[in-house]
């Protein structure tokens, strides 16, 4: 675990559950597992502190606990967890693309309480999309309520795709009656129930605000009645689902494998690439390095049915993409019949070494990345060679190989003539070894993440004052417009903040937009970068 991960985490942490939270879980992520009475010696802090901290990272599924044999329970935060809040914006934008407003309400709220039941995410769905549409239509008191089967369906539908699953529950196993209860249950997955949506009736819609007291006592006399039969368990009692991260990131994958293909090719290579990996995407684990094999009349039949191509350009286009030198699409078996795979870790590896040579030609110059692609082609070559072969004067070549190889993006290799490794009888080797280089860049990504959050923190604490002073404005003009204030009272309170103020506020604004939008960038090379890590050190 490097400085730059534990101290991004401890940001992230800090910024979503608060100090506390962030101190129990930056100690755990440095020293590793440890009991409870341990971490609240070591961070002095009660062990009701303590104990509140783990149960609100448990629940994120940011820390995990195991019963040791001496019958202590040690907590383990998961570092890769945590880093992945990052993303989080990502993943919810991801489920309004696919599953419209009611998906990314049920994975919002999912990733907000980290574990919930089915029927508690649809009910607060409902009651959120129902806010919403008396939103838009200003209060109207007959705007429309959100039925909590839509919501339900959008639920099955996540579930049928993988984008959430269910949590692992405590096996059950009769015991005797005489034997204590264990210091902590054994959390086990039911790999064939993970993503089976239990049979609930949820009839009603959404609830909406009232403003009007008739309305209110109206809402709360229809509201007595259930509250009578609350003390009934849900059907779905006991049965809680999270977000299925892996899932997404297969997704995302996905997506910027179809985009290289775009890019490379053309608009209908890619939807054919697109239909391949989605045919797979359920029947196919994230971790493995090749999709499915498929037949072109499978791939035919699937293609989008606005989009007319025949069976035989169809087989010239798999032709075209199985015999590309970069050999995202093959062909399945030894025969090589009619049988197509997408290799998914060539891919990853492709996208990963056309992001290592952009990030050398941006900060080290067009020479040099000459220098790096040669080296990827000829693997291993000696410092005359790679002056011949690139055309480059030696003086200069040097001083971009010293660049290089101070910076760690190339590595140089010793092979001795004679025991005595004298440089005269010695071969020097410069050659790319793109783990290390990608694992190096990953590490500055995570630093430049570290700086631009707490570049946002400054920000923000610098102006504090002034959007403390924004933020009462706006809520006296909404409380004005609420009560039917009239124009000229609206504009009085508004020139409450100067014209300066304004400027300064819009300044602020851009620059945190702008670190956001940074954020995000740097967060999706860091994406690659771990795919491709992670699909090397499995292969």
């Amino acid at each position: 675990m490097t400085q730059a991960e534990i101290k991004l985490s401890s940001l992230l942490l800090c910024e979503h559950f608060g100090e506390i939270v962030e101190k129990i879980g930056t100690h755990l992520i440095r020293m590793g597992s440890q009991p409870l009475r341990m971490i609240a010696h070591d961070t002095g802090m009660s062990l009701d502190q303590v104990r509140k901290a783990l149960c609100v990272l448990i629940q994120h599924n940011l820390v995990t606990y195991q019963l040791q044999k001496r019958g202590l329970v040690e907590y383990e935060a998961q570092c890769s967890r945590v880093l992945r809040i990052l993303r989080y914006p990502r993943y919810i934008y991801t489920a309004k693309t696919l599953y419209s407003d009611t998906g990314e309400l049920i994975v919002e709220e999912l990733l907000l309480n980290g574990k919930m039941t089915m029927s508690a995410v649809v009910k607060k769905v409902a009651d959120r999309l129902t806010e919403t549409m008396e939103d838009q239509l200003s209060f109207s008191s007959d705007g429309k309520t959100m039925e909590y089967s839509e919501v339900s369906n959008t639920f099955v539908r996540l579930a049928d795709t993988h984008f959430i699953q269910r949590c692992p529950l405590a096996p059950e196993t009769p015991e005797p009656l005489e034997a204590p209860p264990p210091p902590a249950p054994t959390l086990v997955f039911n790999e064939k129930d993970m993503y089976t949506v239990p049979r609930l009736n949820l009839i009603g819609k959404g609830k909406r605000r009232h403003s009007d007291n008739d309305d209110n006592s109206e809402h709360k006399a229809k509201r007595q009645k259930p509250n009578t039969d609350s003390t009934e368990p849900p059907a779905d009692d006991g049965i809680y689902w999270q977000v299925n991260i892996d899932r997404f990131h297969q997704h995302f994958r996905d997506q910027v494998i179809v985009s290289a293909v775009a890019n490379r090719m053309d608009q209908t290579s890619s939807e054919i690439v697109r239909t391949m990996l989605r045919m797979s995407e359920v029947t196919t684990s994230s971790n493995a390095p090749y999709t499915q094999p498929l037949s072109s009349n499978e791939i035919f039949r699937s293609l989008p049915a606005g989009y007319n191509i025949s069976k035989q350009v169809l087989d010239q286009y798999l032709t075209l993409l199985a015999d590309d030198p970069l050999a995202f699409v093959g062909k399945s078996g030894e025969s090589g019949g009619g049988m197509y795979v997408i290799n998914l870790h060539k891919a990853l590896a492709s996208l990963a070494t056309a992001t290592l040579e952009s990030i050398v030609q941006e900060r080290f110059g067009s020479r040099c990345a000459r220098i790096f692609r040669l080296l990827l082609r000829k693997k291993h070559l000696e410092q005359k060679q790679i002056e011949d072969f690139a055309m480059i004067p030696a003086k200069e070549a040097k001083e971009m190989m010293y660049k290089m190889l101070s910076s760690n993006i190339v590595s140089l290799q010793e092979i001795p003539k004679t025991p005595d490794h004298a440089p005269s009888r010695t071969f020097y080797l410069y050659a790319v070894n793109m783990l290390s280089s990608a694992r190096m860049l990953l590490h500055r990504c995570y630093k430049s993440i570290a700086n631009l959050m707490e570049r946002r923190l400054h920000e923000t604490k610098e102006n504090r004052r002034l959007l403390e002073k924004s933020q009462r404005v706006e809520a006296i003009l909404a409380s004005m417009q609420a009560t039917g204030a009239e124009e000229a009272q609206l504009q009085e309170i508004e020139e409450m903040i100067t014209a300066p103020e304004r400027q300064q506020l819009e300044t602020l604004k851009h620059n945190v937009n702008k670190i956001d939008a940074s954020e995000n960038q740097v967060d999706e090379t860091i994406f690659l970068l771990e795919s491709y890590i992670n699909s090397t050190m499995k292969n």
